[in-house]
C-alpha cells in the first residue's frame, strides 16, 4: 500500500498532515485506556474517565452504547477526530473481544496504519494474533505499544521475541523501560535520545522529558538509581547488537514495527507514542477500487461507507453511515453520486466525531472519516463519487459461526422486529437470513455476546423484548452460480434456502455433510463462507 516512489504528485499540505489509523488489541490489554489519553494528549478531552472507575467516571468518551458502558468492553468501532500539533488524527477505536471481530475487520479496511497494544503481562494474545493478520493481509503499517510496565511484566527481551516468533515480524526498540512493576520508573527514548520519567502522582500528567548526550551521560545518574542504570546500558548494548534499527522504509511496508513501553493509565509512554505516529505514520495511501486505484491526492471528492451505525443518538431514530474519505476535498453541501443506486446525493448534515459527540463537518480531505446521517440509502461497502462509476474492493462479510431464530415477545408487534433486525443487518451487527419456508428469522453472529448486544438494543431503541431460541442450522453460505443453476438448486433444497437483507440468496447448513453435498451433485454451484461488500 505504499505510494509508488515516482510518477505521484506531492500530497497537498492538508492530506499530507492527515493519519488515520485504529487501535487494536486482545481485550483488556488497555487499548480503551490508551484511546483516552490520545484525546487527552490532543486536547479533545479535559480528563480522561477511567474504564473501570465507578458510575460516571466510568464513561469512556469512546464507548457510546449503554452495554459499553456497563460493561466495560467496546463492542463497536467509533471514530474520533482531532489536531495533534501540525498533525490531524483519525483514530478508529476497535472492539477488542473477539465476538466483535467482523466489525473491526471491516474497520481495517478504512485506516492507513494501526497500533498494536500488548500486555506487558500477557504478551501476544489470541486476538491481537487474529487482528494482526488481518493488518498483514492489507500491508498496515503497525507501531506497537506494550502496556501496564507499571505492573510486574515480562523480560523485554522475551516480550520482542515472542512478537517476532508470533506475528513472523521485526522488532525495533522505539524506547526501552527502566525497570518494570513497583520498579519502573520510565523509559529511555532511543529515537530522541532523551530520558522520561513517569508521575505515579497523577496520572493525567506527564514530566518532562530530559535531553541527554547519549547513554554515559552523567545527568542519567541524577535521575535513574545505580542498579537501574547499569542494567539499562548491558540491555541496551545487547538490544543494539540482536534488534534491528527503526528503517522507515520497511515500517511503512509492513515488515518492521517499531515497540514503545509504557503505561496508559498513568499518561506514560502515550506521548511518544503519538509522536511516533505523527512522525513516522503513513499519510493516506491509496486505496484498492475497480476498475482502478483511488490516489488521495485527487481532485474530484471519493469515498466508501466501512460501517453504519443505527440510534448513536437515542432521542433521534437516526443511522449514521461512517465514510472513508479517499480522495479530493470534500465541502458540505456538496452533491455526490451513490454509485450503487446511480442516484445523486446532497451531503447536507455530514458529522465529525468525537465518539457519541458530533459537530458539524463543513469540509473534509482525503482521509478523513465523515458521518452522513441517512434514513437507510447507505449500506456497507457503498461508494460514494462526483459521478465515477467505481467500487471500491476489500471490505469483507463473514458467514456467522451462530445460528439462532428470534422471536418477538408480543407476536402483535413482529412487523416492528422486521424493522429492526433489517436495520441491524444494514449496519453489519448481524446477519439476517429469511427462510424460504416457515416464518420468522435466523440471526447469525460471530460470538454469542452479539446476541445479548442485539437484545438489548432492540428492546432499548425499540421498546420491543425479544427472545433467541437455538436453531436447526449451524452455518451459512451464500450461494454463486449461473442464474438458472442457482435457481433449480434453490427449487430442489428449499428447507435449506433463505435469502439475506439484500435479497441474495443463502444456503443454510446443519452438517459439514450438507456442504459436501453440494460440492458433489451440484457442480455449477459455488458456496462461499465470505461475501465481499460491493456496490
Amino acid at each position: 500500500m505504499l505510494d509508488a516512489p515516482t510518477n505521484r504528485p506531492a500530497l497537498p499540505p492538508e492530506i499530507a498532515r492527515r493519519r488515520t489509523f485504529a487501535i487494536i488489541s486482545h481485550p483488556d490489554a488497555g487499548k480503551t485506556t490508551l484511546t483516552e489519553k490520545f484525546l487527552l494528549f490532543g486536547g479533545a478531552i479535559q480528563m480522561a474517565g477511567q474504564v473501570r472507575a465507578k458510575g460516571e467516571a466510568r464513561r469512556t468518551r469512546s464507548d457510546f452504547m449503554q452495554m459499553e458502558k456497563d460493561r466495560g468492553i467496546s463492542v463497536s468501532a467509533s471514530a474520533m477526530s482531532f489536531d495533534f500539533g501540525k498533525y490531524r488524527f483519525n483514530l478508529v477505536d476497535t472492539p477488542g473481544h473477539s465476538d466483535f471481530s467482523e466489525d473491526t475487520y471491516r474497520t481495517l479496511t478504512a485506516v492507513d496504519a494501526a497500533i498494536m497494544v500488548i500486555d506487558g503481562a500477557k504478551g501476544v494474545e489470541s486476538q491481537t494474533r487474529k487482528l494482526f493478520e488481518v493488518c498483514r493481509m492489507r500491508d498496515l503499517p503497525i507501531l506497537t505499544f506494550c502496556n501496564k510496565m507499571d505492573r510486574e511484566a515480562r523480560d523485554t527481551f522475551t516480550i520482542i521475541d515472542e512478537i517476532q516468533e508470533n506475528l513472523a515480524i521485526d522488532v525495533t526498540p522505539a524506547s526501552w523501560p527502566i525497570g518494570m512493576g513497583r520498579e519502573f520508573i520510565g523509559c529511555y527514548d532511543i529515537l530522541h535520545d532523551r530520558l522520561e520519567l513517569m508521575d505515579r502522582a497523577d496520572r493525567n500528567r506527564v514530566a518532562e522529558s530530559i535531553r541527554i548526550d547519549g547513554l554515559d551521560d552523567p545527568k542519567l545518574a541524577e535521575h535513574v538509581p545505580a542498579d537501574l542504570l547499569a542494567q539499562l546500558r548491558e540491555e541496551l548494548e545487547m538490544a543494539r547488537e540482536l534488534l534491528p534499527p527503526f528503517d522507515a522504509k520497511a515500517f511503512l511496508e509492513g515488515s518492521l514495527t517499531p515497540i514503545w513501553f509504557g503505561s496508559a493509565i498513568n499518561s506514560f509512554g502515550v506521548k511518544e507514542l503519538m509522536e511516533g505516529m505523527a512522525e513516522h505514520g503513513p499519510a493516506p495511501q491509496l486505496q484498492p477500487a475497480e476498475p482502478r486505484q483511488v490516489a488521495p491526492e485527487e481532485d474530484k471528492v471519493a469515498g466508501f461507507v466501512f460501517k453504519v451505525q443505527a440510534n448513536m443518538d437515542p432521542k433521534h431514530r437516526d443511522r449514521v453511515a461512517f465514510v472513508r474519505l479517499a480522495s479530493g476535498h470534500f465541502l458540505r453541501g456538496m452533491k455526490l453520486t451513490h454509485v450503487r443506486s446511480k442516484k445523486p446525493m446532497a451531503i447536507s448534515n455530514p458529522v465529525m466525531f468525537l465518539a457519541s459527540d458530533r459537530e458539524l463537518a463543513e469540509e473534509a480531505w482525503a482521509g478523513d472519516i465523515i458521518g452522513i446521517p441517512n434514513h437507510g440509502q447507505l449500506r456497507i461497502g457503498d461508494a460514494l463519487t462526483e459521478g465515477e462509476a467505481l467500487r471500491f474492493t476489500g471490505i469483507p462479510s463473514f458467514a456467522p459461526e451462530l445460528l439462532q431464530t428470534c422471536r418477538a415477545g408480543d407476536p402483535m408487534k413482529a412487523k416492528h422486529l422486521d424493522k429492526a433486525l433489517m436495520q441491524f443487518a444494514e449496519e453489519g451487527a448481524a446477519k439476517v437470513f429469511k427462510p424460504m419456508i416457515g416464518s420468522g428469522f435466523v440471526v447469525g453472529v460471530v460470538g454469542a455476546l452479539q446476541f445479548e448486544v442485539l437484545a438489548s438494543r432492540i428492546e432499548g431503541e425499540y421498546g420491543l423484548p425479544v427472545r433467541f431460541e437455538p436453531s436447526q442450522f449451524t452455518s451459512a453460505r451464500w450461494v454463486h452460480g449461473p442464474k438458472d443453476a442457482v435457481e433449480a438448486f434453490g427449487q430442489a433444497n428449499k428447507q435449506h434456502m433463505a435469502t439475506d437483507n439484500d435479497g441474495d440468496p443463502v444456503y443454510l447448513t446443519r452438517l459439514q455433510w450438507d456442504i459436501d453435498r453440494v460440492a458433489r451433485d451440484y457442480p455449477q454451484v459455488r458456496l462461499s463462507a465470505t461475501k465481499e461488500l460491493m456496490v
